[in-house]
């Protein structure tokens, strides 16, 4: 039974280590769909400047490599069990921000609208199994007593 959790467990999460791998291999084209969509704060502006000189790259360059390893280091903790807890907590945060910036259907009309609705549900979703996998963290089955049930038939 554990064997299987730790499979559904890795199943579950491959979707994040994948789209992971794909914006760590085209940083460019991840900065490219970031950038029109995630608006900096003018409260922040000021160290996003300084950010942005001392590395010589662009914000949405920093967010694509963030947002991939994000994901991938994120999925791999998952699927390894180390640090469970905390690598959920950071993909549901991360799977809510995508809603907000990349699927916001209550914002939109016509089947522009229902494409985004559906990748939010599907976020959605994810969230709810992160949650789940928070809560039973690395869950481990305990044996079987023959006797669990005696007090009940009693």
């Amino acid at each position: 039974m554990n064997i299987l959790f730790i499979l559904g467990r890795v199943a579950f999460v491959l979707i994040f280590i994948v789209s992971g791998i794909e914006k760590l291999v085209d940083i460019p084209g991840t900065a490219a769909l970031i950038d029109p969509r995630v608006d900096v704060p003018e409260v922040v502006a000021p160290y996003i400047s300084q950010l942005e000189t001392a590395t010589g790259m662009e914000m949405a360059t920093m967010l694509a490599i963030l947002t991939g390893v994000v994901e991938l280091v994120g999925g791999l903790m998952v699927a390894t069990g180390i640090g469970l807890r905390v690598a959920c907590v950071l993909l549901i945060l991360f799977t809510i921000a995508t809603i907000y910036y990349f699927h916001p259907f209550w914002a939109m009309t016509g089947p522009e609208r229902a494409g985004n609705m559906v990748h939010a549900l599907k976020n959605l979703s994810l969230i709810g199994g992160l949650l789940m996998l928070f809560v039973l963290g690395r869950w481990k089955p305990r044996p079987v007593d023959r006797y669990d049930n005696l007090s009940s038939r009693l």
